[in-house]
């Protein structure tokens, strides 16, 4: 049974809601552009107009953007990620239309003055050099590159140093206008709100915007080939990345990949990788798999962190384990175990109202509709082993991409 209800504006805006009985409300705004939408040179500049969303409109100043929901003990935040940018919010249900009126306020009339993004400039410069303190999260995005050569995927989220001190004003003018269709933009809201009500404030401070119909033109990636780097840094343990690229949010594989992304790296202790190498051999406190999807392409990755004298023992077991999966057919128990598993995650992760809200905005912007659960667990039920070995062949292969960061 559908959960939920959708309401377009006459502008293209799409507001999404799902009832819920419950004080507290969450909300987004998505808008489908991200940093795989920035111009050449201009790395980091969707990550940038997100930090500067929340500093001056037409009629508040920062101190008064941050305290319209503060003040009332909410919480507001942002993040952006290589598709979207996101804004969201949880408060109080009293709050709703308060909350409403400062997202039109930032997402439509912020003024971007230059003091404030010259301090902005400086906060997010700080962010890139804190960023490359971390080598764990470094060198994932140095994965990233090596996958996506020349392309934007493969550039960091943050920009660089060189390019983020170049943003001008109208660089950001010129993104919003080419990126933020009204069209390709997601307000959803789960809550103790008929629909009624929440069309109602949607139309007053949502409906008066401006339809922008322009239509962006996403490089699509070319053909790569794997490679082996090994870069030394002046750190104190080995942190390794191998992988691949992926299904794309749209291919009927990519339940089966999250469903193997689970077994073999995911949530919990329990799964393989940890088993094997952490449990058993007690080489790496961290070793994870991950699987991200976008629109036309993916990254499925493991991770490890461990002592120089432990790495190739760490690696060589982790491609025993995706040679396990290549070569051997799971049992019918070992399937069901994993579904069940999975299903009861993704049950469980339902509790997490502002990250279920957002994920429905998302995949209200890619599909069109929103699976319920009962669809979700159905879509789980029926892969099969036979499926997973053709995943695991295509995407664990042996060609895959490594990266390593070892000590000097």
């Amino acid at each position: 049974m559908i959960d939920y209800q959708v309401h377009t504006l006459s502008n293209g805006i799409r507001i999404l809601h799902k009832p819920f009985a419950s004080p507290i409300t969450h909300c987004c705004f998505v808008v489908n552009a991200g940093s795989r939408d920035e111009p050449e040179q201009k790395e980091g500049l969707a990550h940038f107009i997100e930090h500067l969303l929340f500093k001056e409109t037409e009629r508040r100043n920062t101190n008064q953007i941050l305290n319209r929901l503060e003040l009332v003990g909410a919480d507001l935040n942002a993040y952006t990620t290589k598709e979207y940018t996101c804004i969201h919010a949880s408060f109080l249900k009293p709050h709703l239309e308060r909350t409403i009126d400062l997202f039109e306020d930032i997402l439509f009339h912020s003024t971007f003055p230059q003091e404030e993004l010259e301090k902005e400039r400086g906060v997010i410069l700080d962010e890139i050099a804190s960023y490359l303190d971390q080598p764990e999260e470094a060198v994932q995005d140095d994965f990233e590159e090596l996958l996506f050569k020349g392309h934007p995927l493969g550039k960091n989220i943050l920009g660089t140093t060189e390019s983020v001190s170049k943003i001008s004003q109208a660089d950001i003018r010129d993104f919003i206008a080419a990126n933020y269709n009204t069209s390709e933009m997601v307000f959803a809201v789960i809550g103790d709100h008929d629909l009624k009500t929440l069309v109602k404030l949607a139309e007053k401070y949502f409906g008066s915007v401006a339809p922008n119909t322009s239509v962006k033109h996403r490089k699509k990636p070319t053909e790569f080939n794997s490679e082996m780097l090994r870069i030394q840094r002046p750190i104190s343990q080995v942190h390794c990345i191998i992988g691949n690229r992926a299904y794309p949010t749209g291919h009927p594989h990519k339940t089966g990949l999250l469903l193997l992304n689970n077994l073999l790296g995911g949530i919990g202790m329990s799964n393989r990788l940890n088993l094997e190498i952490r449990e058993k051999y007690g080489i790496a406190y961290t070793i994870e798999s991950n699987y991200a999807p976008f629109s036309d392409t993916g990254i499925f990755s493991i991770y490890f962190g461990t002592d120089t004298e432990k790495a190739a023992k760490a690696d060589k077991l982790v491609h025993r384990e995706l040679k396990k999966l290549r070569e051997q057919k799971l049992g019918t128990l070992q399937l069901h175990q994993a579904k069940q598993k999975f299903i009861g995650q993704i049950a469980l992760a339902e509790e997490n109202r502002i990250g279920l809200i957002i994920s429905m905005a998302k995949s209200l912007l890619d599909f069109g509709n929103v699976d319920t659960l009962e669809q979700v667990f159905a879509k789980i039920e029926v892969v099969t082993a036979e499926q997973l070995l053709e995943i695991s062949n295509e995407i664990f292969d042996h060609r895959l991409t490594t990266l390593v960061f070892e000590p000097k």
